[in-house]
């Protein structure tokens, strides 16, 4: 276990890790790539998310896979370079990174639901932390066939590993973006709950489609 976090670093630091980290994150990549590949709007079908589980509604299962890796990847690149400043000043901004994905300004707030960007996170602040999380999500994934649940049992677990591991300014971390995932996946858990979630596999009544991660 680490020591604890100082949070002693210059004010715009901080700023600047808020600005950069945001700015990561709240790029959209599921909605320029199947812009760019001219799919059009994502956010005019399926769910309307601009995640990979809505990307994958398009049929495209490239896209889908480049979105899953790109919203994950700014959540890492925001951790690694907030890292050169400081153990505090990375917190920031790969929370910052988390948000932005959530709620970008550029698309009046609504982002997606922050499973990949919450796994990149976690990746570039703590990576075995992280490895742990995707493990849990491959492992639920694979045994009882829902993504949703998969990322909520990841996202449940990971603070917990986290502090353990190592230390509780992680572990605050993980905590906060676990309760964002499990917000903006509250449609998800009252389908699970009624059992009517779909399985990984499974056509999704009314879309056809196959969720993986968001």
């Amino acid at each position: 276990m680490m020591e604890a976090v100082s949070w002693t670093a210059p004010v715009p630091h901080y700023v600047a890790a808020i600005v950069l980290g945001y700015g990561l994150g709240a790029i959209p990549f599921g909605l320029v790539l199947t812009r760019l590949s001219g799919l059009g709007d994502i956010r005019s079908i399926g769910s309307g998310n601009i995640g990979a589980t809505n990307v994958l509604r398009t049929g495209r299962k490239d896209l889908a896979a480049a979105t899953l890796l790109l919203d994950g990847g700014k959540g890492t690149a925001a951790a690694l370079l907030g890292a050169y400043y400081g153990p505090d000043v990375m917190l920031v901004a790969a929370f910052a990174a988390f948000i932005g994905h959530l709620f970008p300004v550029w698309l009046k707030f609504k982002g997606g639901k922050g499973v990949a960007t919450f796994l990149g996170v976690l990746l570039g602040v703590a990576w075995p932390v992280g490895v742990f999380a995707i493990l849990c999500w491959l492992t639920v994934a694979f045994t009882l066939r829902y993504s949703s649940l998969s990322a909520l049992v990841a996202a449940a677990l990971s603070p917990v590993v986290a502090w353990f591991m190592i230390g509780p300014d992680v572990a605050g971390l993980a905590a906060l973006m676990a309760v964002l995932v499990y917000i903006r996946h509250h449609e998800n858990i009252a389908r699970l709950l009624k059992g009517t979630e779909p399985k990984i596999g499974k056509k999704k009544p009314e879309d056809g489609a196959q969720p993986p991660p968001a």
